[in-house]
């Protein structure tokens, strides 16, 4: 759907929430700080800012951010875990503001973090930017996801293909759905006013997954280590426009 320049503002608006939450909680990560006063740190954000918050309550998930060490993937609940030394862990945040939403999400490294945690979350990162870079009026959805495998795979890891990214407006998962890689078909062709929430998931090992008994925390099958970027960018007539960065 393409966005009107009114609904374009509301949605920086919310990402500029989101963008500051990713600044609070980032702060904070180190050794002894615990998930759940993560969370707590992001909800002060979104109250301060008169947001509310869009993954509290969804289907019943029960905080305002996705907390995922090492290799949980994503969608890890808030709680007790204890951030440890060489740990990463990967944050997923989001806000409403006048009905629309933002959505993002970073990986970081708690402490001193090996050389291999180091390269995942810098190529991770690196095939955000090369999908966003796709995002051009006349271009095809579904190269976004062909950026993304590219990059990821030329550094020997794989993509996780059953969580995706997303269009994106007055909810926060809406059609059509972004692949982190080449799904064969080239997609819908872009235009001026959509928006999409791009975010791929890396895995050091296999893509495979497999979920907790909590119903949420998504797992690599060979326990490897995972790390997940996400923004919320806009198709303008200029090129993509990132409304999640700080």
């Amino acid at each position: 759907m393409r966005r009107s320049a009114d609904e374009l503002d509301k949605m920086r608006k919310a990402g500029k929430v989101v963008a500051e939450m990713h600044e609070a909680t980032r702060a904070a990560i180190r050794p002894g700080v615990t998930t759940r006063q993560l969370n707590d740190i992001a909800a002060e954000v979104l109250a301060k800012r008169g947001a509310r918050s869009n993954f509290l309550n969804y289907h019943g998930f029960p905080a305002v951010i996705c907390t995922s060490p090492n290799d949980m993937i994503v969608h890890g609940i808030p709680g007790d875990y204890t951030l440890k030394e060489g740990d990463i862990i990967s944050i997923d945040a989001g806000a409403i503001i006048e009905g629309y939403h933002g959505d993002a999400a970073y990986t970081a490294g708690v402490g001193e973090i090996s050389a291999q945690a180091k390269k995942l979350i810098e190529v991770t990162e690196r095939s955000l930017w090369a999908g966003i870079a796709q995002l051009v009026k006349g271009n095809r959805l579904n190269e976004v996801g062909r950026a993304v495998q590219n990059v990821a795979e030329a550094a020997g890891y794989s993509v996780v293909r059953e969580y995706v990214g997303h269009a994106i407006g007055t909810a926060m998962h809406e059609d059509p759905q972004v692949p982190n890689y080449w799904p064969g078909t080239p997609g819908p062709t872009l235009k001026e006013g959509m928006v999409f929430a791009i975010e791929p998931m890396v895995n050091i090992g296999s893509y495979e997954t497999y979920m907790l008994d909590d119903g949420w925390s998504v797992m690599t099958e060979d326990g490897t280590l995972s790390a997940h970027f996400e923004h919320t960018i806009a198709v303008t007539e200029n090129g993509p426009e990132v409304f999640t960065a700080a």
